[in-house]
């Protein structure tokens, strides 16, 4: 029964390890990372360079896309995997030595993308361990697995500086997730199986890449990104919408936050299951319809019950995403699939980055023209993916 159980999810022993790396290294990003614009103030760096630092988290998460496929598809997953958790342990090693808001920057650039730069060679990894007919199942145990650090690494990172103060407690936070990050280095290179390279050459040119990308996987491209701005566009208002127009408690944003991650975690492994049975492309359209109706749910929800209903919806745009992963990995070319899906997110994630200025000039508008447009977006996005999106072949 055990074994039917891990067959079914596709815990193949590369998958298993990778998993456990990503709750390891995961665990002491977030333990740390979460409180670094505290510990920024706390080393006299004032806010902009807390600015700084949010401004790099996003850039170095697009940028890093790329280079993290085109090593993957050079050195292969377990030696890309290597040289990624390398650098992390780098920045991590940094901050620690030296108390000084300048080093936290430095240091940071090292560590604040690892799941960037490591999620080509992840996909990979999936793509090449699992048969194409559970690669949903193998995304979807990845995205789950990486929200135990997202739900867990805040805690310990708050028990450290309950107890120690801010500025040691923060230090001994990195040096615990440089711990981990060594332990998971131990057993990735121990445990994970060395895979069988194909003879075709990595690309390191990313036009040279764009061009050979299928016109499939460009019309989920260009729908991806419509979506994108929809979620983007009101992203770092939906808080001030929540306190500030319906009036909620910062205690039941954060019960809403645990309502939208609940929602996404109770959906993954059942939906993958259905989506590996047949087309994908189904399950995209829906997750998107998700994404396009929440700017419009946010704006009718004015009361806590109601807010819940949303941040449900909120939850359910994981609905398709792992399936959305998985069939970008089924429309790259063999020998190209890490290198394909990181310049697929390096040009998403630059052109979205213009859609937090543009959701800054809505919103000073007014919120509901900041929402509206948000909804507008999602559904030509939704539209264009219904009319133009295949599966593979």
């Amino acid at each position: 029964m055990f074994r039917t159980i891990w067959e079914f999810l596709g815990l193949r022993k590369n998958m298993v390890v990778l998993l456990t790396m990503v709750i390891l290294v995961g665990m002491g990003e977030k333990m740390a990372e979460r409180f670094l614009p505290v510990y920024l103030l706390a080393l006299g760096g004032g806010t902009l360079s807390v600015g700084l630092l949010n401004g790099l988290d996003n850039l170095l998460s697009a940028l890093y896309s790329f280079p993290g496929g085109y090593l993957s598809d050079r050195m292969g997953y377990k030696r890309a995997l290597l040289v990624f958790n390398l650098v992390a342990m780098a920045g991590y090693t940094v901050v620690i030595l030296i108390p000084s808001w300048i080093a936290v920057i430095l240091g940071a650039v090292l560590f604040l993308s690892w799941s960037a730069i490591s999620l080509p060679a992840s996909m990979d990894l999936i793509a090449k361990v699992l048969p194409p007919s559970k690669r949903t199942m193998g995304v979807s145990m990845h995205s789950l697995v990486r929200r135990v650090p997202m739900a867990l690494g805040p805690v310990l990172g708050g028990v450290f500086i309950q107890f120690y103060g801010t500025e040691k407690g923060i230090r001994l936070a990195f040096i615990a997730a440089l711990a981990m990050g060594a332990f998971s280095l131990v057993m990735q290179q121990v445990l994970i199986e060395e895979e069988k390279r194909g003879t075709r050459p990595a690309e390191k040119n990313l036009i040279r890449m764009l061009v050979q990308m299928s016109p499939a996987m460009r019309n989920l491209l260009v729908s991806d990104i419509l979506i994108r701005f929809c979620e983007q566009i009101p992203y770092a208002f939906v808080v001030i919408w929540c306190l500030h127009h319906a009036g909620v408690s910062p205690v039941q944003f954060g019960i809403l936050s645990a309502v939208e991650m609940v929602t996404a975690m109770l959906i993954y492994i059942p939906v993958a299951y259905l989506a590996d049975r047949g087309a994908k492309k189904p399950f995209v359209v829906i997750t998107f319809l998700f994404f396009t109706f929440f700017p419009l749910a946010l704006l009718w929800s004015r009361t806590f019950e109601a807010l819940v209903l949303a941040f449900i919806l909120r939850g359910l745009k994981e609905f398709g995403e792992p399936t959305r992963k998985a069939l970008i990995m089924d429309l790259a070319p063999e020998g190209r699939k890490a290198g394909m899906f990181g310049a697929y997110y390096l040009v998403r994630d630059v052109v979205v980055s213009f859609a937090a200025f543009g959701g800054a000039l809505l919103w000073s508008l007014s919120p509901a023209t900041n929402l509206v447009t948000a909804f507008a977006f999602g559904l030509v996005g939704t539209g264009y993916f219904a009319l133009r999106g295949k599966d593979l072949g």
